[in-house]
């Protein structure tokens, strides 16, 4: 590979030829052999959003040639459309403000600026004028988690939770065997169950739009310490109205630019939302895998979808492949939650200094849990079979619903009808007639577990 000498203020460094980025790049690409890992494109996307926000605040401010200020923006354009992704190379890892991935992308747009102009463009006296590392990673966490709960994640909730509504709609009719502490219960319609999982879908959606609305307010123009030392005062307010312009998302100048750089308990406000999403899936994963088990040793009331061989020594075996990943992604993004909770205390006056972790984390949270819901609509939920046979025989059996008969003959006596009926592995409604001085027809009605999902008292 052939080199070039680039310079900063600390002297020389050899980047390579080819590199659209400069020394400062360099100089973190040579230190932090950490992880290998860099931030994800979201990310550099949502600072290259800052950098056309801010030049074109400048230049309307008159702080910055207009010329300069349209190059610095088609460059950032090109950034946006997500070209020259491979000019990013810092690792998370980094600096905890993040510097080393602010100048990355300085560095890049200065290039290709001063390419478009014929005349250098300087990556800090103009890509970053009006700006610091610590205002413009806290706010690019902010834009790049807003820009992808609203286009990603929250449709990708709204797809799962039409999913699970139009099948539980198909088997509202169907009924099955309860469970609690995964032991026979009273009976309920699979589409009750679906309908459960739908509101929990429902929920995290909600939660997350309230968060969603928290991440619009942004620090940009505190700069260094949140006093805007080296801004212009009319910037703040202006750089949110060209920021919204262009995302197309209402973003705003937050109240208290010490607490938007100094913490970051938005981020972790919306990771902990995050979290009871990933909750919610794992629950809902797990039940399909039980519902799934079998097929003849397990409980085998649905079959989901066969989508690849199950072992590579048991032939015929499939296994419940979605539901898994869907599960491990949620434990992923628990364990996500943790070191954005950690990172979120690490403030040290008047700057986070975890911010590249909190960064790569909350967008890998959002990614995993975009992509899980809509496996799980699409690969889990929208084509399983219910096994009808297996319901009804279990169903049939169930000695639990003598519970339908407490107010009727008390608690005791129905105790005894479940336990006989189980032992001597019976319907209920046979021990119940021959126990009770109810009739037959009445038993009927009253244990009908069609009529028992529907709840209230007996009759």
């Amino acid at each position: 590979m052939t080199h070039r000498t680039e310079s900063d203020s600390m002297g020389t460094v050899e980047v390579p030829a080819n590199a659209l980025y400069g020394a400062q790049t360099q100089r973190a690409v040579n230190n932090f052999n950490f992880s290998n890992t860099p931030l994800p494109p979201a990310f550099i996307q949502a600072v290259a959003h800052i950098k056309k926000a801010a030049a074109q605040t400048n230049g309307e401010l008159e702080l910055l040639d207009a010329t300069m200020a349209k190059a610095i923006v088609q460059a950032s354009d090109q950034l946006i459309s997500g070209a020259h992704a491979d000019q990013f190379p810092v690792d998370v890892f980094q600096t905890g403000s993040g510097t080393s991935t602010n100048m990355n992308v300085n560095e890049v747009l200065a290039h290709l600026a001063s390419e478009t102009l014929g005349q250098p463009v300087g990556p800090n006296d103009h890509v970053n004028m009006s700006q610091s590392s610590n205002d413009v990673i806290p706010s690019a966490i902010h834009i790049s988690a807003a820009l992808a709960i609203e286009h990603d994640l929250q449709p990708a909730l709204e797809h799962l939770h039409s999913t699970l509504l139009g099948k539980a709609e198909q088997l509202q009719e169907v009924v099955k065997t309860g469970r609690t502490h995964l032991m026979d219960a009273m009976p309920v319609t699979m589409g009750q169950e679906l309908q459960g999982w739908a509101s929990q879908i429902a929920g995290n959606h909600h939660r997350l739009a309230q968060a969603l609305a928290q991440l619009m307010h942004i620090p940009q123009g505190g700069t260094a310490v949140g006093t805007g030392i080296n801004a212009h005062p009319d910037f703040a307010t202006l750089f949110a109205q060209k920021l919204s312009e262009n995302t197309g998302l209402e973003f705003a100048s937050c109240d208290n630019f010490f607490a938007a750089i100094g913490s970051q308990d938005v981020a972790v406000s919306t990771s902990g939302q995050l979290k009871t999403l990933a909750a919610s899936l794992m629950k809902i994963a797990n039940d399909l895998r039980w519902m799934n088990s079998g097929p003849l040793a397990g409980l085998g009331e649905i079959e989901l979808e066969a989508l690849q061989p199950g072992s590579s020594i048991m032939p015929g075996k499939v296994n419940p492949v979605i539901p898994e990943a869907v599960a491990m992604a949620a434990a992923q993004v628990m364990g996500h939650d943790t070191a954005i909770t950690i990172a979120g205390q690490s403030g040290n006056f008047e700057l986070n200094v975890m911010l590249p972790l909190i960064a790569h984390n909350l967008l890998s949270s959002i990614e995993l849990m975009t992509n899980s819901s809509r496996a799980l609509a699409d690969k889990a939920i929208a084509g399983f079979r219910v096994r009808s046979d297996v319901l009804n025989h279990a169903l049939a059996r169930n000695p639990i619903l003598v519970t339908a008969l407490n107010p009727i003959i008390g608690y005791q006596k129905a105790a005894a009808i479940a336990k006989r009926a189980y032992a001597e592995n019976r319907p209920v409604i046979e021990v119940a007639n021959e126990e009770t001085d109810l009739g037959l027809d009445e038993l009927q009605r009253l244990l009908d577990p069609q009529k028992l999902t529907y709840g209230g008292l007996p009759g």
